[in-house]
């Protein structure tokens, strides 16, 4: 990515009036108050826009949109404490691994937060009003080793707890500094808000999901047999993402602190691998079918073959869209794998795994297998990355609508085709399993 620019307080502090155009919520805010930064490789198109002229061919700053909500909670912090109420929501990060930085998210709100840590009831939602849940949450931290005895850490031990939590709980943070905010592009994990290093962390009381609760005194119990057990008692798949993150699971002395991207990952893969086992063992459906949704500006295709079980994921960014935020052409990305799956890790990260398990959901809850490829176009709409659940649950909304169905795999592809920008000629060289159903004759057929 070259040397980064780093924009300071003072810089930005200068430029607040230009930016956003509310002046009581400037007002709010004393210049001494504002320590928030952003990030940008040397030479972007943001150095020279500054938020105005759109040069990055985004409806829409995200930086600006970012800016706002983050000092629409600060404006709420006062001085170095803060109180509200957790979703309840943790977060582990993975830089300095094997030592990280872990610890609560709380916004300075009373109440029941709880959708704030729930991305599958976000399906919906505009961009602001994600931006807005997942940015008014504070971060307070501590540094603390991943393989961190149970008892050996107070503020370890209250945040492993708050994360099993089934209810919102009342949090109280004592910073060591006034939280600051530092933006960053990461689509593997829900953005939160400013940030500070915790002096210490009050906790009120919790009612323990006792699913959750019973899965970590489960001493000799695999983690992943733990994950594979809560889904099947249908805990949602973020809940089980967060107590995995903070090593709620596993044999006692193997347990381990997991960074939130990687636990997200992770907790996707194991089920999704899991599911897999029974759909190779289910009837081929006999029929081609189309799916799709469109959400964010991310317009997901989904073909269903008449076929044994494959899978491949295709992710298309267009100019000005986040991971392709400066290019003058579509960037691609994809992953496939065959009938015995796949040994390596999917060069396209999480967003493969995601949709795996959203595919291998519904073949299952059908008793039925299948080849299944998907497309999706992330359009400039996307101005920024809010988490890859956004894949996972786009995926599961468009499997929960009737397909299309097709006699001929032809018909199927001119259809779905014909719903997206990029021309089929660009997917078919890209697509490892259209090579395979169009060009491979099977062995059948002799």
């Amino acid at each position: 990515m070259g040397k980064i620019t780093v924009f300071s307080r003072s810089r930005l502090g200068l430029d607040l009036a230009n930016l956003i155009d509310e002046p009581k919520l400037i007002a709010e805010l004393n210049p001494s108050d504002v320590n928030i930064s952003y990030k940008v490789p040397s030479g972007s198109l943001c150095v020279l826009c500054k938020g105005a002229r759109m040069l990055c061919g985004k409806s829409r700053c995200p930086i600006i949109v970012r800016l706002s909500h983050y000092m629409r909670t600060l404006v709420k912090v006062k001085g170095l404490n803060l109180d509200g109420s957790s979703p309840p929501s943790v977060f582990v990060g993975r830089f300095g691994y094997p030592y990280v930085f872990v610890g609560p998210l709380t916004p300075p709100v009373h109440g029941d937060t709880s959708i704030m840590d729930a991305p599958e009831l976000w399906l919906g939602k505009s961009i602001d009003e994600i931006a807005e849940i997942r940015l008014s949450l504070i971060r307070g931290n501590f540094r603390v080793k991943v393989d961190q005895p149970t008892g050996s850490n107070r503020l370890l031990d209250e945040v492993r707890d708050l994360a099993l939590s089934n209810l919102s709980v009342e949090v109280e943070m004592f910073f060591k500094k006034k939280p600051s905010g530092v933006f960053l592009m990461d689509d593997e994990v829900q953005p939160f808000g400013a940030s500070a290093p915790i002096e210490s962390l009050k906790i009120g009381s919790l009612r323990l999901d006792h699913r959750l609760d019973k899965a970590y005194h489960d001493y000799d119990l695999k983690a992943s047999d733990a994950v594979l057990e809560l889904y099947k008692s249908s805990i949602p798949v973020s809940k089980i993402q967060r107590a995995f993150s903070v090593g709620a699971f596993g044999e006692y002395k193997r347990r381990r602190l997991v960074p939130t991207r990687w636990s997200i990952t992770a907790v996707d893969s194991i089920i999704s691998n899991a599911l897999m086992e029974n759909v190779r063992r289910n009837p081929i459906i006999n029929e081609y079918r189309v799916y799709e949704s469109d959400y964010l500006d991310n317009r997901f295709e989904i073909l269903m073959i008449p076929d044994v079980w494959c899978y491949e994921s295709i992710e298309a960014w267009y100019p000005g869209t986040v991971w392709n935020p400066q290019g003058d052409r579509v960037v691609m990305y994809g992953d496939y794998e065959g009938f015995s799956g796949r040994t390596t890790y999917a060069d396209m990260g999480g967003c493969y795994y995601a949709a795996r398990l959203a595919v291998t959901e519904r073949l299952v809850a059908e008793q039925r297998q299948a080849s299944v490829l998907i497309l999706r176009e992330a359009h400039p709409g996307y101005i920024m990355p809010v988490g890859v659940w956004q894949v996972r649950e786009n995926v599961r909304n468009a499997l929960r609508k009737p397909p299309l169905k097709f006699n001929r795999l032809e018909d199927a592809l001119e259809y779905m085709f014909s719903k997206l920008s990029i021309p089929r000629g660009v997917w078919m060289r890209k697509s490892t399993l259209l090579k395979q159903v169009l060009h491979q004759r099977k062995i059948t057929s002799f």
